[in-house]
């Protein structure tokens, strides 16, 4: 592979989704506390982000905070709701000024109230930016907004609003907290680990995944830029032969 490989601009992914993997393991690695870690992968989610919508991606998510995140110490997992809220304030005047419209996947309402209504002000403020959707997956699990649907229909049938004839793999996809917005064509895990860890698990149905080593805080522009072009020596054939596809 070249130093820096040259992406083909016409096979861009549209939508890259990212499990930000490694942050306690980078500070251990270096002697210092895993706080340290997480702060320094927020900065990487900044560098992302601006690298993102350069390079042309149209949709960003990241996976900031799952379900199961709440088990982690408290220390811990209040650091983490600081660095969020500390986020949030920073970047909004960047957000604003490079067109980034901010979505939240998850159950914010789980959220503390002081980076809750953070988020809901960037949100509000960004909501009418045309450019790079950025997707923060928090308090995020696959499996409880998959039965978040499923119930979201089961009433819909039970009013007699719906039949169950009715519910297509559309459909299904609408009640999704992802709901009008393309799949991910590329997810990206750092840190080395073999696993989806409850993320997009509908949505990744047929999405390419890369995993590299390299540990959140140290995955910048350069290794998103040889994620796509790993991506972008695939072919994506969505159950067709190679031939059908050529």
């Amino acid at each position: 592979m070249p130093e820096t490989p040259e992406l083909d601009p016409n096979n861009i992914p549209k939508h890259v989704a990212i499990i930000m993997d490694g942050n306690g393991r980078w500070a251990q690695s270096r002697g210092l506390m895993r706080l340290m870690g997480h702060k320094a992968g927020v900065e990487s989610v900044k560098k992302i982000v601006r690298a993102a919508d350069e390079l042309g991606i149209s949709i960003l998510t990241v996976y900031a905070f799952s379900t199961e995140n709440w088990k982690r110490p408290p220390l811990e997992v209040k650091t983490l709701m600081g660095l969020l809220q500390s986020y949030l304030e920073s970047e909004l005047a960047d957000l604003v000024k490079n067109n980034v419209s901010l979505r939240c996947i998850g159950e914010k309402e789980k959220l503390p109230d002081a980076p809750r209504q953070v988020l809901e002000k960037v949100i509000a403020t960004t909501a009418e930016n045309t450019g790079l959707i950025l997707n923060l997956a928090l308090s995020y699990g696959s499996r409880s907004e998959i039965i978040m649907a499923v119930k979201k229909l089961a009433e819909d049938c039970v009013s007699g609003r719906l039949q169950p004839d009715d519910i297509t793999e559309n459909l299904f996809s609408q009640h999704l907290y992802t709901g009008g917005l393309h799949d991910p064509d590329l997810v990206i895990r750092t840190g080395g680990e073999s696993r989806l860890s409850n993320f997009l698990l509908w949505q990744a149905s047929y999405s390419e995944i890369y995993i590299t080593e390299t540990k959140w805080p140290d995955f910048d522009r350069l290794q998103l830029i040889e994620a796509i072009y790993n991506y972008q020596q695939r072919q994506r054939r969505f159950g067709k032969t190679g031939e059908q596809v050529k």
